[in-house]
């Protein structure tokens, strides 16, 4: 069973002097790519942009501490923009640090509860569609900065679809000189890894954005503008709540701990083959949940593994969970030092920041591949997922999306399970009856394929016999597992042909069905004796029966 040890105590037990200067490094250089994403990522989250730094320390610090992988960096992401600006414009930042508390206990739960495989079973479908949804909601959200229109006063854009409709109609006071800002460090932001891939580009982007309003004296809104800026530590906070108000608050919890938990497994999956190494998923689920908690109590909103700035941390020499506290480090001296220099940065800069971001993590081609190579009910659950996270939200595109993925999942495993008739030698003139066995007389096999669950169960019931049937042989060999409701028509099925006197004998049941008959009692009616290990037996068990009828 995985241990529930953090990687960092079992890593120090081989540590040396020539890694930690590694990490150091590494985590110094993951600092300077989290510090514009952090602060872009708040501001995209409705909160103020040292808000995302204090996520970045205290989370950041917290998971690496006590994670399950040894190269995991976490912070404030993409995917949670969307849910945590909904949360503040409706419920405000006490509501946000409720939701992210329990979003944290409910993961600590998960991960004692050892639940960090369960995630493998959420679809692909659904991750790639909301994942592609957010990326849209991102998008659009930052559309007014980058072109820098003005809304009347009292104009509402919470939804996507509010801020969508507001970009319509009022795109005629678009700010030419705003475009040109956010152009030029959208082009830098696309072409600068081709210049150098060490120094991150949008480190590039913001620098010369400042340049650019500042000695330009263009007429541009920066972060300062709109919003105050603070060098202060993150400080302790616990916000007022009644019972109510968590009632209210849990389905947003439990979508914050579900998004938290699939990202942060998925980046540890990733990171994990990039250094072919093996993380501690359940202790992964504990970290989140206690970085989570963290976060929120001082200041900080949801955060989970970025892939981005992991990916970073391993290409830069980081292999131990010291680089993940260094970069929480190095990020808490840049905030007492140059958080003030942040309000200087043009908000045209942050929404192109946001625009690679949300391309980074949409996936498109992935999108587009899964819609002309997957089955017709798998394209349905992506593209749901996918309109639901853009027009509605998060949490109703993951309800209805799991809901969807399990009605079609059913719907497949009803159709491939069969309950099919032998044909007989002596009633057919058919090409393939020579390879059949010869059924005795009075006698009925029918083989059941697939799967019998509550979906199929119907199918049991639907198996006829002749007027002068004495024997009903049902082949098992090819049923895998039966849940309560075929197990329920299965009796049903031995009463009703009970009564005409009809024996039932089973040929080559599985462990599991047997498991599930014995414990219904349906082995002890039918018969011990009854339960065949093969075709052959059974057929000979219904020939004898016969035979004593006489």
């Amino acid at each position: 069973m995985e241990k529930l040890k953090p990687k960092l105590f079992s890593v120090m037990k081989t540590y040396t002097k020539e890694q930690f200067i590694k990490d150091v490094v590494a985590g110094i250089i993951v600092a300077i790519i989290a510090l514009p994403l952090s602060i872009a990522l708040a501001l995209a989250s409705g909160v103020g942009p040292e808000q995302g730094i204090y996520t970045a320390i205290v989370a950041g610090f917290l998971i690496s501490f006590f994670g399950g992988s040894r190269v995991q960096i976490a912070g404030p992401t993409a995917a949670f923009a969307t849910i945590v600006a909904g949360i503040v414009a409706q419920k405000g930042m006490d509501g946000l640090i409720v939701a992210t508390i329990l979003a944290g206990i409910i993961l600590v739960v998960m991960g004692f509860l050892r639940l960090g495989n369960l995630i493998k079973y959420i679809p692909y479908t659904i991750t790639t569609g909301f994942t592609a949804g957010i990326a849209v909601t991102i998008a659009i959200g930052q559309i007014k900065d980058f072109l820098g229109l003005t809304y009347p006063a009292g104009t509402q854009t919470i939804e996507t679809m509010e801020k969508a409709e507001a970009v319509v109609k009022n795109i005629t006071t678009i700010n030419v000189q705003a475009l040109i800002v956010g152009l030029v460090c959208l082009a830098i932001l696309i072409l600068w890894p081709y210049v150098n891939k060490t120094i991150p580009g949008s480190l590039i982007a913001v620098i010369v954005g400042i340049v650019i309003v500042k000695f330009l004296h263009m007429d541009v809104n920066t972060i300062g503008d709109l919003y105050e800026i603070s060098n202060k530590l993150p400080s302790f906070h616990m916000p007022h709540v009644t019972f109510g108000d968590i009632g209210g608050l849990l389905p947003d919890a439990f979508t914050i701990a579900i998004l938290a938990a699939i990202e942060s497994l998925l980046s540890c999956v990733v990171a994990d083959s990039m250094i072919n190494s093996k993380h501690r998923s359940n202790m992964e689920l504990i970290a989140q949940g206690i970085g989570n908690v963290g976060s929120a109590l001082f200041g900080g909103i949801p955060a989970t593994g970025a892939i981005a700035r992991t990916a970073a941390n391993i290409k830069n020499g980081g292999r131990t969970p010291i680089a993940g506290m260094v970069h929480a480090v190095t990020l808490v001296l840049i905030l007492v030092v140059l958080m003030p220099y942040a309000a200087l940065i043009p908000m045209p800069c942050i929404a192109a920041i946001l625009f690679m971001v949300a391309y980074n993590m949409c996936g498109w081609r992935t999108f587009v591949n899964l819609c002309k190579s997957s089955p017709k009910s798998d394209i349905i659950v992506l593209v749901t997922t996918f309109i639901l996270t853009v027009v509605f939200d998060l949490v109703v595109a993951i309800e209805v999306g799991i809901l969807l993925a399990a009605i079609l999942f059913m719907k497949r495993m009803s159709d491939v399970t069969e309950v099919e008739g032998w044909k007989y030698v002596d009633e057919e003139d058919d090409p393939d009856s020579i390879a059949l066995r010869e059924v005795p007389a009075h006698t009925r096999v029918y083989e059941i394929s697939g799967p019998m669950f509550f979906a199929a169960a119907d199918k049991i019931l639907n198996i006829s016999i002749k007027d002068d049937t004495q024997f009903l042989i049902l082949r098992m060999r090819s049923v895998s597992a039966i849940d309560a409701t075929a197990m329920h028509s299965l009796e049903q099925l031995y009463e009703k042909y009970a009564k005409k006197n009809v024996q039932i004998i089973l040929s080559h049941v599985n462990e599991q069905p047997k498991a599930v008959m014995d414990k219904a009692g349906f082995t002890r009616e039918v018969g011990q004796e009854n339960f065949c290990a093969h075709i052959d037996e059974a057929l000979e068990r219904a020939k004898k029966l016969a035979s004593k009828d006489k």
